[in-house]
């Protein structure tokens, strides 16, 4: 689930040109801003919202030399933000949501069923299915990891297996269903940028997505499979089961809020309403069943839940089960938000990525070439701007034309951006969508990035695709209808 955005720019809405800089100039302050995101953050690892700004007042500086005025990126910023309101309030509302569940016992619930249900063996793939089952339905990979997911992290730290493993699993598969879901903003959007309808776009992602599922689950299968059973240790697990069952009352009720969120999803009711009302729902349950008071449900939808609440003594592994969720939680991941949108206004009014690949794209030659470029074009663009609905209408705008040219049809070009944008974005830290799912699942975007593998093949099988087409009579390319210009 991401954030709505108009792309058009300040200059463009008052009529106003800017001029642009050569391709050699322009290439400076990319150089720059990489050095800044890749030693800032992933050597030195200093705070990812500094490195934005830092980043941000490189393009800005650039943008100034161009007519690039701080009053028109600070006013395309606020623009984003406005639009971008809908989303902050739902990523502050997934925070309150895993509070009330958590007080409410519904993720202690699933925790309690993972537990004694699932084969360690098996905790992968199941992490893998379970939610993009959750996903699909729900149309966002953020309440699929913030629900689910967060019980199955619960499930593997009691089991004392990999939490990374476990981590790209419920990214895989949240992610599956963020780019298959006729629910999902992000899908819609996507045809929507390229004019395409928008089940023939999901149609043709079944190209990609099924292959690099099946790898996904055999990945998962061989880790889970390769675990030594003997190594997870039974009686932690049994006494986690016995104290969570002995610190809450757990009965199928304990579903509803999750309940809502599925049928809310289903019949389409805006996902804000919905997921307060699962919350409202969870309230209530924490009162009635659990013993909460009114006061202590409250707290935990504010400021998380924690084992304060809860009467007597309690391990240290509940403990790191159940303390978690509230809005609190939130205002880190909100704050990242603004420190990204700041950068994404400064990059996009600086003219740098425009000057920069409109050469390139006269130069492709072949389908494959210009596929390849689109999806690395597509994942260089969403970890600068970290946001994909503003990706996809710049890609259409740099390579729709050239698609149409080679005769192709817009669900190419829909599926290349689904590939590289959607379900790439959470693996980088400095993105929204990547500091959110670190911060909710608990684990590092660099330490989950390799078992990620939904996210990462999407992209290996759209470039393969698009290669092969000459040697395959075009299957999995779909020439377009109309005639090539």
């Amino acid at each position: 689930m991401k954030f709505r955005q108009d792309t058009t720019s300040t200059e463009e809405a008052e009529g106003r040109t800017v001029p642009e800089p050569r391709p050699a100039v322009a290439l400076i302050p990319v150089v720059v801003v990489v050095a800044i995101l890749a030693g800032g953050i992933g050597v030195l690892e200093f705070p990812a919202e500094l490195m934005l700004i830092c980043s941000a007042v490189v393009f800005m500086i650039f943008g100034a030399c161009y007519g690039v005025g701080l009053d028109q990126v600070l006013t395309d910023m606020g623009e984003k933000i406005k639009r971008a309101l809908p989303g902050i309030l739902i990523l502050l509302s997934i925070g309150m949501l895993i509070g009330t569940w958590m007080a409410a016992g519904t993720i202690p619930l699933m925790v309690d069923y993972g537990l004694e249900l699932i084969n360690p063996s098996y905790l992968y793939v199941l992490s893998f299915v379970v939610t993009a089952i959750v996903s699909t339905f729900t149309g966002t990979s953020w309440g699929a990891a913030g629900t689910i997911g967060v019980a199955l992290i619960g499930v593997a730290s009691t089991m004392d297996v990999s939490l990374a493993i476990t981590a790209g699993a419920v990214v895989s598969g949240a992610y599956f269903g963020d780019k298959l879901s006729p629910l999902s903003d992000t899908t819609n959007m996507s045809a929507l940028a390229v004019g395409a309808n928008i089940y023939e776009h999901i149609r043709h992602m079944l190209y990609t997505a099924v292959p690099s599922s099946i790898v996904a689950l055999v990945v998962f299968l061989i880790a889970g499979r390769s675990l030594d059973a003997s190594s997870v240790d039974l009686g932690v697990i049994d006494g986690t089961i016995a104290e969570v069952q002995q610190l809450f009352t757990l009965n199928p009720v304990l579903l509803i809020p999750p309940a809502v969120v599925l049928v809310g999803s289903v019949l389409r009711k805006p996902p804000l309403i919905v997921l307060l009302v699962s919350s409202v729902s969870a309230v209530v349950l924490a009162v009635l069943v659990q013993g909460f008071s009114v006061g202590d449900a409250f707290t935990a939808a504010v400021s998380g839940f924690t084992t304060d609440l809860l009467p007597g003594d309690v391990s240290e592994t509940v403990t790191e089960l159940v303390d978690r969720g509230g809005l609190h939680s939130m205002y880190e991941p909100a704050f990242f938000v603004f420190c990204a949108f700041l950068f994404a206004a400064a990059l996009e009014n600086s003219n740098v990525l425009r000057v920069l690949l409109s050469g390139l794209i006269d130069r492709l030659r072949s389908t494959g070439s210009l596929v390849l470029t689109t999806l690395l074009s597509g994942f260089a663009i969403i970890n600068s701007t970290s946001n994909a609905l503003v990706t996809y209408f710049l890609i259409n705008d740099l390579y729709g034309k050239a698609y149409k040219k080679r005769g192709l049809h817009p669900v190419n070009l829909s599926r290349s951006m689904e590939d590289s944008i959607t379900i790439t974005e959470v693996l980088m830290p400095w993105t929204v969508s990547g500091a959110f799912f670190a911060s909710t699942l608990g684990v590092a975007n660099f330490d989950f990035l390799p078992w990620a593998v939904f996210s990462w093949t999407g992209l290996v099988f759209s470039a393969l695709l698009a290669f092969l087409a000459p040697v395959t009579r075009g299957f999995g390319v779909r020439k377009s209808a109309e005639p090539a210009e």
